[in-house]
């Protein structure tokens, strides 16, 4: 590269490299930073490329270029499919990013947006690497312990509190690499599991959709604009000898959820039905006693958390009903039941759609807005549910013994 092209560069992390006679700028960026969007656009107005990629998988890059994205979205399909929760926890991911970009007057993903805009004006193509957000949420969620999972649900319900303000030097200061790899350092020492599948992963995974998208073209110039987190990960993955379609293949896969997580529904339900025919072996009445305190526990918690998540009453008589059968069917979750009436009796408008991502910034918002007002009312009503069933498991023993 010429001295005047790394000018361009001036102040910015990045990594060039040729792989497959291919040569690569992989640009190191803050999601969040103005001048991580003004370098990016400082780039490309330099016509040297002819290929842009971007730390974007199709789901992304259609809800940030298509504004009707959201609209088609289908709800109940969510909640029949069990998507709900990664549906939940990509809003509250995105929401926490949005608010530090508001915090200094940017769009979040700017600097994306900069390269998707500067490609189309450049009549150059814009290469989507990412992996698909929902495969990379579920394996990193097969992956941990029901501990972990709690831990970062509480992570995640944090954000959404958090009014913590965030100093514009600091975020400039991530793209210098050391702070993002001390973070990661201790990231990865709390959580490798969850370290591997959001961050490790990744960098194989965009390095070989980068060497996929520009196989046989000898002498491509490319301007990977990919997160600063992802950089040395990325360049390390590129001149790995590994073929890029079984790369590909490999992370795309779903690791098996773990045995004793799937077993557990089960085990529940063959011990509360053991219980129950237990109980009316002694007598009838301590039967019915053990299915009353079961189906009065369950559904009044789940009722409760759709109560606090201020459901419709049809709703939350609904979740009384519901949870105390939803608990013992391994299929289906009092949420599943509670978010499909909860969407029917108060159905999402057009505006809901296209305001959901400004909405659930705040708090309230999640409240307000009929879209994630519906994954509210899911995770409330399925959280008191859950905590019925181990209150009502206890109780039963208790009058067994």
């Amino acid at each position: 590269m010429r001295p005047e092209q790394r000018a361009l560069f001036a102040n910015e992390p990045v990594e060039h490299l040729v792989v497959d006679q291919v040569e690569y700028s992989l640009l190191g960026t803050a999601h969040v930073s103005r001048t991580s969007a003004e370098a990016v656009a400082r780039l490309l107005e330099s016509g040297h490329y002819d290929a842009v990629a971007v730390e974007l998988c199709p789901s992304r890059y259609a809800a940030m270029t298509d504004r009707d994205a959201w609209r088609n979205l289908n709800l109940f399909t969510v909640l029949r499919e069990g998507k709900a929760g990664m549906m939940m926890a990509s809003l509250a991911l995105a929401a926490y990013q949005r608010r530090i970009a508001e915090q200094f007057g940017i769009e979040p993903g700017a600097e994306m947006k900069a390269a998707i805009e500067g490609a189309r004006q450049a009549g150059v193509p814009v290469q989507l690497v990412d992996r698909e957000i929902g495969i990379t949420l579920r394996r990193a969620s097969r992956r941990l312990s029901w501990w972990r999972r709690w831990v970062l649900i509480n992570g995640l319900i944090y954000s959404l509190f958090s009014r913590e303000k965030i100093d514009e030097a600091d975020i400039e200061r991530l793209k210098e690499g050391d702070i993002l790899t001390e973070t990661f350092s201790e990231f990865s020492e709390s959580s490798p599991a969850l370290y591997e599948a959001l961050i490790a992963e990744r960098d194989q995974f965009m390095a070989a959709r980068l060497r996929e998208e520009n196989a046989d073209q000898p002498g491509r110039k490319v301007l990977a604009v990919l997160g600063a987190g992802h950089l040395s990960g990325t360049v390390k993955a590129l001149k790995a000898d590994v073929d890029p379609a079984d790369e590909v293949a490999r992370l795309n896969v779903m690791p098996p959820a773990s045995k004793v997580f799937k077993a557990i529904p089960w085990i529940i339900l063959i011990a509360v039905l053991s219980g129950f025919a237990i109980g009316f072996s002694r007598s009838s009445e301590l039967g019915w006693s053990l299915v009353l305190a079961w189906v009065l526990i369950n559904g009044t918690l789940s009722a409760l958390g759709a109560l606090i998540a201020r459901a419709h009453p049809l709703t939350i008589l609904t979740a009384l009903f519901a949870a105390p059968l939803t608990s013992l069917n391994p299929t289906i979750g009092a949420g599943m039941v509670t978010g499909a009436v909860e969407a029917s009796l108060k159905k999402p408008r057009v505006g809901d759609f296209e305001t959901l991502r400004d909405d659930v910034t705040k708090l309230s918002g999640w409240f307000r807005n009929r879209v994630s007002h519906v994954f509210v009312v899911f995770f409330l009503s399925n959280l008191g549910s859950a905590a019925g069933t181990w209150i009502a498991g206890a109780r039963m023993v208790q009058q067994l013994l």
